[in-house]
């Protein structure tokens, strides 16, 4: 299982690194970085999306058309569009979430920031995503470039993860240790 992991993120590296090159020589370094974020929204609320991306099943030719549709229709950068294409023409969509990290933690890196990832019981909205962005970069002292991830199964609250520190101020997880502390020692 380690070996695939592996492959999947060397895989996603490239794939990642030859996207941030064009888009570098491009100077679309931030739109790109938007598109891939409305891309990883729209990857985490819905299972079809999943389901195109990671379908053995489906042709070359029906997912690339598919995944064409959808970055139109979601207004996707003509760079982005391509860089879809082509993942789909080489059967690599299974390994998009992946690369959308790679691209952004590239970013981050050039810009001395530090990634913190974020999973929420609901969408944040703009003025929270400031506010929590900038609570973050006051606690760390660096700029954190925030990556939000919606896990509606966490009931409310949110879980942050920088780097291999993690605060979980989930209410689920709030309701788990009071459940275990209600049953005591046993």
């Amino acid at each position: 299982m380690a070996a695939k992991a592996t492959g999947v993120s060397g895989l996603a590296e490239r794939y990642a690194a030859a996207l941030f090159e064009l888009a570098d020589e491009r100077r679309m370094l931030d739109p790109v970085a938007a598109d891939l974020r409305a891309l990883q929204a729209m990857i985490g609320e819905s299972a079809d999306l999943v389901r195109l991306l990671r379908s053995p099943i489906l042709s070359r030719a029906a997912q690339e058309k598919a995944i064409a549709a959808l970055a139109e229709r979601a207004g996707l950068s003509p760079l982005v569009r391509d860089f879809l294409r082509v993942a789909a023409r080489n059967r690599r969509l299974f390994a998009v979430p992946a690369m959308i990290e790679a691209y952004l933690a590239k970013l981050a890196e050039r810009r001395g920031e530090v990634t913190a990832e974020v999973t929420a019981a609901q969408p944040l909205s703009p003025t929270q995503l400031e506010r929590l962005g900038e609570e973050l970069r006051r606690a760390l002292g660096r700029r954190v470039a925030v990556a939000v991830r919606v896990d509606r199964g966490l009931l409310g609250g949110l879980i942050v993860k920088v780097g291999s520190r993690m605060v979980d101020g989930s209410l689920r997880s709030k309701l788990a240790r009071l459940q275990l502390a209600m049953k005591g020692p046993g």
